[in-house]
């Protein structure tokens, strides 16, 4: 089950289709090649009560390893996308990655559990509008691309090693690509988008 939460209205009022495309770019990503370890997170058999450490993810590649504090998962769930304004991103990316901006996106996987919770995800609106009018693409497209880096993130992917962002844009592409996305990468490249 795909849970989204849309707490800042400026989501809607700028894309009054917000949920849908949250939903439609998650289970796309979801669709995905299986994840590099072979088996992604959320593992049936362990105990949901159990802490272990994680890390939380942004699109620029910094991870940071955090322990969560654990809380039973509900039967049925597989993540939660939360829509936030700026502020909201910025205490989340203070208190659990200890830096005091708002980013685009933020991935908190969950610990394994019997109900297989990936985590949640968090965008922040302003970041994400102004990122969009900085690089001449739809609003639309960039939450679509930002979904779907944070779902490949809760599925074990990473950017750390230039290999491993190679897979991990790779995945974007085809994802992007079947949501009818252009290539967000295309312009870094120095083509067209």
């Amino acid at each position: 089950m795909i849970d989204v939460e849309i707490e800042h209205a400026a989501w809607t009022a700028a894309l009054p289709d917000a949920e849908a495309l949250v939903i439609a770019a998650a289970e796309a990503a979801l669709g995905a090649s299986p994840p590099p370890c072979g088996e992604g997170v959320g593992g049936e058999g362990v105990s949901a009560g159990l802490s272990r450490e994680v890390s939380i993810s942004d699109s620029d590649g910094e991870s940071q390893a955090y322990t969560p504090t654990p809380t039973p998962p509900r039967k049925g769930e597989g993540l939660t996308i939360l829509l936030a304004d700026d502020p909201t991103i910025r205490d989340l990316n203070a208190r659990f990655r200890g830096k005091d901006y708002a980013t685009n996106v933020l991935s908190f996987p969950a610990p394994p559990n019997p109900e297989r919770h990936l985590g949640d995800i968090a965008l922040a609106h302003g970041v994400c509008a102004r990122e969009a009018a900085e690089q001449g693409k739809l609003l639309a497209h960039h939450l679509q691309h930002l979904v779907a880096h944070g779902v490949l993130h809760l599925l074990g992917y990473d950017h750390e090693t230039d290999p491993d962002a190679e897979v991990m844009e790779g995945l974007e592409r085809e994802i992007l690509a079947g949501l009818g996305v252009p290539d967000p990468y295309a312009a870094e490249q120095g083509r067209d988008a």
